[in-house]
């Protein structure tokens, strides 16, 4: 926790301003391994539980309303619609994992079990512990996305080598809405307030990022909106694999996923401080 700068008799001590520059060092790894080694002890039901919902839905609207739709056209390539919603799915299963933990989990270890304020009795620094939260909440998010991109590989929806540069990219975007989530986390007063993050930021960002249908089809003012949100860009960086093809505007797509991971870990990074200074 921070504490405040040492001043003469008679003078107002100083605190250090809540937006400085990150303090970050190797002790935020025995506070990663610490959460693995817990999760550890219910590995199993935690992957049934993040994998299963996504599962549902590409069964679902993949096979089901793929029977109606058939054939779709993306980037002028006619592909089945159970891939184009697979290439979808699989970058909202790791904003979910990722969302899911950095909120209720984190919230769990850092207002209800006083987990961090434990940690920090050691020679850890709260920046450190929120380093780890981030990590741990983005390695999460990739376990779950592995495990339904194996099941993905096994259906036969997409057998195409550039899949493998899915991985790196699907642990950015893990990381990006940790950091997004642990904002949030900061500004919870009890597990109610996640509600409106789940309701009126992660659902209409599912429905207008082209998971689900292509972002042609929205209007021009909606999809200038969406050109904007952050699992937009997800998404059409890792859709292209699943075709066999290369993103374009990569570079765009991937200093829009930087630069957000940098702002919102910073910005989550100040809120926990002002939370713990209070």
């Amino acid at each position: 926790m921070p504490s405040a700068t040492a001043s003469a008799p008679g003078l107002t001590a100083v605190q250090p301003s809540i937006w400085r520059p990150p303090s970050l060092s190797a002790r935020a790894w025995p506070v990663f391994l610490r959460n693995l080694l817990v999760w550890r002890k219910l590995a199993f039901p935690s992957l049934v539980g993040n994998i299963a919902e996504p599962l549902i839905w590409l069964v679902a609207f993949g096979y089901g309303m793929g029977a109606l739709v058939g054939q779709i056209q993306v980037e002028g390539q006619t592909v089945p619609y159970i891939l184009f919603l697979a290439s979808g799915s699989v970058c909202m299963s790791a904003m979910n994992a990722a969302s899911f933990e950095a909120l209720y989990s984190a919230f769990s270890r850092m207002h209800v079990q006083k987990t961090w304020e434990g940690i920090m009795n050691a020679p850890i620094s709260l920046d450190d512990v929120v380093l780890a939260e981030m990590l741990w909440a983005a390695f999460k998010a990739l376990f779950t996305v592995s495990a339904i991109l194996c099941v993905m590989l096994a259906l036969g929806i997409s057998h195409s080598p550039r899949l493998l540069l899915a991985w790196p990219i699907l642990l950015g975007v893990g990381i990006m809405f940790s950091s997004i989530a642990l904002i949030f986390n900061a500004l919870a007063k009890g597990y109610d307030f996640f509600t409106y993050y789940f309701t009126l930021g992660l659902t209409p960002m599912m429905f207008l990022s082209g998971v689900f249908f292509p972002r042609a089809q929205l209007p021009p003012v909606v999809r200038a909106i969406s050109d904007w949100l952050p699992l937009t860009h997800a998404v059409e960086l890792v859709r292209p694999l699943f075709m066999n093809q290369w993103p374009a505007d990569a570079l765009r797509h991937g200093l829009a996923l930087g630069g957000t991971t940098v702002a919102a870990f910073w910005i989550a990074l100040a809120l926990t401080r002002r939370r713990f200074r209070a």
